[in-house]
C-alpha cells in the first residue's frame, strides 16, 4: 500500500462495481477492463474482505490485490478529516455513512474520478468526480 498521495489521472473504483466485477457481470468486466490507472480505496478491500463467504474466497482477493498492492489506496489522516467533514454535512441528507464518505475523501484527495453505481449517495458532494455505473 501506498504511504503518500497519487497525484494522478485515475480512477477509484467503488466496492459495488468491484462486486459486479466478480460476479462476473459484462458491463462491469468491460468498464473496469478500459480503465487504464485504476485504484481502490483500503475500505473497498475492507468490505470485499468482509463480505467472503469462506477461505477460499478470501485466498482469492488476497492473491488479487497482493499482486498489484500499489493499488489499493491506504487512508491518511488528510482523507479521515476530509471523510469527517462529508459525514457531517451529508449523512442526514444523502445517507451518506462512514465507508461512502472514506472512499469518496480518497477519491477526492487523490484527484481520481470515483466509478460507482451509488450515485444517490455520492452526487450531492462537491469536488467529487464521480461517473456513474450502471450494471
Amino acid at each position: 500500500m501506498t504511504g503518500a498521495l497519487i497525484s494522478a489521472t485515475g480512477v477509484l473504483i467503488d466496492s459495488d462495481v468491484l462486486i459486479w466485477f466478480a460476479r462476473g457481470n459484462e458491463r462491469a468486466i468491460t468498464a473496469v477492463g478500459e480503465i487504464a490507472h485504476s485504484y481502490i480505496s483500503a475500505v473497498s478491500y475492507m468490505e470485499l474482505v468482509q463480505g467472503c463467504r469462506n477461505k477460499a474466497e478470501l485466498r482469492v482477493i488476497q492473491k488479487a490485490f497482493k499482486a498489484n498492492d500499489h493499488d489499493v489506496l491506504p487512508l491518511l489522516q488528510s482523507i479521515s478529516d476530509l471523510a469527517c467533514k462529508l459525514v457531517e454535512q451529508f449523512a442526514l441528507s444523502h445517507s451518506v455513512h462512514v465507508a461512502d464518505a472514506l472512499i469518496a475523501a480518497t477519491a477526492m484527495s487523490h484527484d481520481l474520478v470515483l466509478l460507482s453505481a451509488n450515485d444517490k449517495h455520492f452526487s450531492a458532494i462537491k469536488g467529487l468526480k464521480l461517473q456513474v455505473f450502471r450494471p
